[in-house]
């Protein structure tokens, strides 16, 4: 129990520390550029954390424990952009330009909805994971592919491209069905794999569709809502634990 999960709290924190640093490592380096290292952290952060879950067990106290991994980094991040603690690594390895007050924009709106999909979600249900995997697959994609090949753009949307979107709505959905993949398997949701392959392909056209509107630095926000409001609709009650 209790000693139980402040082993997970302890390796949770251990994994998102080590995965920010390398990628901090490999920007210093310059073995990566930085607005590379900036979407492969947004990529990699959430399948390591919801893994991380699984190290816990199924008290209550379990899902908060677990947020204060998130918490603990956004309240960082927060504190380097307003510029109260120096962090150059990870200014420079998490926003676009070089300026740290971009870590209060896009970097603290992922942190609080890793905070709250965690604390209202957790293995309650399918859903919290497949926004989370549809925030980190499938954003974290649209902007590496649309910016190397993309070529044809939106004509709502001139900054971003039909290959963003596409790379968008594949990788979400792929990064989703993996994972539900892997938690079905070990029983944390109920029902067969192929029950969930139809609500998450709906899922990943709505977030893409709404990740290819004009809504600078609030995407996190907007991708994460619409993936919660379509499977909550998708979903019905049996796919929630009592």
């Amino acid at each position: 129990m209790l000693n139980n999960n402040i082993v997970a709290l302890a390796t949770t924190f251990a994994a998102a520390l080590l995965w920010l640093r390398l990628n901090n490592y490999a920007v210093e380096r310059e073995w990566v550029e930085a607005h590379l290292s900036r979407k492969i952290i947004h990529i990699g952060t959430g399948p390591i954390f919801i893994l991380c879950w699984l190290l816990f067990d199924s008290s209550p106290s379990s899902r908060y424990l677990a947020a204060l991994v998130p918490i603990a980094i956004t309240v960082q991040f927060a504190l380097v952009g307003l510029g109260v603690i120096k962090d150059e690594a990870a200014v420079k390895a998490m926003t676009r330009t070089g300026d740290r007050r971009e870590l209060l924009k896009g970097p603290l709106y992922y942190g609080i909805v890793f905070v709250v999909i965690t604390v209202f979600y957790w293995f309650d249900s399918p859903v919290g994971v497949i926004a989370l995997m549809l925030l980190c697959g499938g954003d974290g994609l649209a902007e590496i592919v649309g910016r190397r090949w993309g070529r044809y753009h939106l004509p709502w949307a001139p900054e971003k491209t039909l290959t963003g979107t596409l790379a968008m709505m594949l990788g979400g959905w792929s990064f989703a069905l993996i994972m539900i993949g892997i938690l079905t398997s070990l029983n944390v949701f109920p029902g067969e794999f192929v029950d969930y392959i139809f609500p998450i392909n709906l899922i990943a056209v709505a977030g893409a569709a709404v990740e290819s509107l004009r809504l600078p630095d609030i995407d996190n926000f907007t991708v994460t809502a619409a993936a919660v409001l379509y499977g909550n609709l998708l979903f019905p009650p049996e796919y929630w634990l009592q």
